[in-house]
């Protein structure tokens, strides 16, 4: 048997057999990407509707430049701002999206997007009750862990996540022109 056989014609084949399955998979995700971009901006919308149910619709605010915040938007009708920010928690980042009265206190908090530990920090991050703690304090100042809210119990590093999170939302909405 030859070096061709043995040597050359397995790696000329999987060669092959890459190229095939790379343009396969370039071809589903040129097919897909704009689905999950319809969605993740449909599922974005239906959270600020959520967080200020009395908006028409929202406006995007230019000229905000805070780390760790990606959007901020203003409801058309003057019913709020609604702010999404992020920061790392014990099982990485957690997304939260902030809205605030037209007063500047903080109408309610949910989180969009949390991989804590089941049971430990999810129940910072799925917890409706826990988010509570931040409705009606004020937006003029970062909130202190401890003193503004309380830390959930058994979940520190989640609790300063969403805290930290907040905190930037808060920071940016006192930028907003």
């Amino acid at each position: 048997m030859s070096n061709w056989n043995k040597v050359f014609k397995p790696i000329v084949v999987l060669c092959v057999i890459c190229v095939v399955i790379t343009g396969a998979l370039a071809v589903t995700n040129s097919a897909t990407a704009p689905i999950i971009e319809a969605a993740t901006i449909a599922a974005q919308n239906a959270a600020r509707f959520e967080l200020l149910p009395d908006a028409d619709d929202f406006s995007k605010v230019e000229g905000v430049a805070v780390d760790n915040v990606s959007d901020v938007y203003a409801a058309n009708n003057g019913a709020g701002t609604v702010i999404t920010s992020a920061a790392k928690g014990y099982g990485g980042t957690m997304t939260v999206m902030v809205a605030f009265t037209p007063e500047g206190n903080i109408k309610q908090i949910k989180v969009t997007e949390a991989a804590e530990t089941k049971g430990i920090g999810s129940n910072v991050a799925d917890s409706a009750s826990y988010w509570e703690n931040y409705a009606g304090l004020p937006g003029d100042k970062a909130l202190v862990l401890g003193t503004d809210v309380d830390a959930y119990s058994g979940a520190t590093i989640s609790s300063k996540a969403l805290n930290a999170a907040v905190n930037a939302a808060i920071e940016a909405y006192n930028m907003i022109p």
